[in-house]
């Protein structure tokens, strides 16, 4: 297939894109290589995929309408993976016009060039922060999710309604990925783990928010890819049974599904600490803080969906997702 994948320089969109090629797919990678992070690790990564001749490097915001029109009518891709947007719920507090621009704008162009060009199925990232204030767990799919906490959820939850209404009005197959707390090698500086390692091998302490308590259903990045490749491989159906007086917000008559991707075992953050301390052999000052604006306490996904629809459940440990994570840190930056 010719894919053409937003945020490719990014790190689901750099692994994702990895696996495309070594299987024989097409990849077109837009990515703006945007300074919210560390642009060195942006360039590092995309090195590895520029190294396939069947990578194409494509440098466009997806908010520049005509860019982005310009390059589905360039390279005319069969499917469509968004993964571009301005990441983080505590920035959305910050700066709120990079999230209208990105998350808003880009996404609604994203949706006309899949109209305009007959794509076979848009997979795009959600997120789990589309939960909110929902304390019902384990979160699925099929609940209301109508009471986010951040413009970042808000942005998100946005996503799923506008690829709802594209489904409905133009039958373009859109399927929404609710992803949760995404780590592993080569990931974002501005996660935890990532800070986390960086402090504590420099002998600085580590901000622990809402004192430690913290839940969350931590997701290696290999499990993500590999939930993502199966469901941008069957592009999403309609429900048939679909029933308006008692509406299924995970379906539609349309083609249009969300799935939960997690790994339905939430760790508590002291223990993915303890983790990491094992993993580096030095022990951690905590500067322990209470909850930020924002930020929810817990979560977990229902992944029911995921298993019946794909066969798939991630499985990667937090244990061994941590191991791999360290290991490539020192290799990367020599320490």
């Amino acid at each position: 297939m010719r894919v053409l994948i937003t945020g490719s320089a990014g790190f689901i969109g750099s692994a994702l894109s990895l696996r495309l090629l070594e299987r024989g797919d097409e990849v077109i990678g837009v990515d703006c290589l945007d300074p919210y992070y560390d642009v060195t690790l942006k360039e590092a990564r995309l090195a590895r995929t520029l190294a396939y001749d069947g990578y194409t490097d494509v440098r466009a915001r997806i908010e520049d309408r005509t860019a982005l029109a310009e390059t589905f009518a360039r390279y005319q891709p069969q499917r469509v993976i968004n993964l571009a947007a301005q990441a983080g719920v505590r920035y959305s507090i910050e700066n709120p016009d990079a999230y209208v621009d990105s998350n808003l704008v880009g996404f609604a162009n994203i949706l006309q060039g899949c109209r305009n060009h007959a794509i076979e199925h848009l997979v795009y990232a959600s997120s789990s922060s589309v939960y909110g204030s929902n304390t019902n767990m384990p979160f699925s799919v099929h609940d209301n999710v109508d009471h986010p906490v951040s413009l970042y959820a808000a942005t998100k939850k946005a996503n799923e309604l506008m690829a709802h209404t594209y489904s409905h009005l133009y039958n373009i197959p859109t399927t929404g990925l609710r992803f949760f707390t995404v780590y592993g090698p080569w990931g974002r500086p501005d996660m935890a783990l990532f800070k986390f390692t960086k402090n504590i091998l420099a002998g600085e302490p580590i901000p622990v928010f809402n004192y430690g308590k913290h839940r969350r259903d931590f997701t290696y990045i290999d499990d993500i890819v590999e939930g993502v490749i199966r469901v941008l491989d069957r592009p999403a159906q309609p429900n048939l049974e679909w029933n308006g007086d008692k509406p299924d917000s995970a379906t539609s008559r349309a083609p249009y599904r969300l799935y939960n991707i997690g790994n339905n075992n939430p760790v508590e953050l002291m223990h993915y600490i303890e983790t990491l301390e094992k993993r580096l052999g030095k022990t951690a000052e905590k500067d322990l803080l209470p909850l930020q604006p924002g930020d929810v306490p817990d979560t977990y996904a229902n992944i029911d969906d995921l298993v019946a629809d794909f066969d798939y459940k991630p499985a990667t440990s937090v244990e061994h997702g941590v191991a791999n994570f360290v290991d490539w840190y020192r290799e990367y930056y020599k320490v």
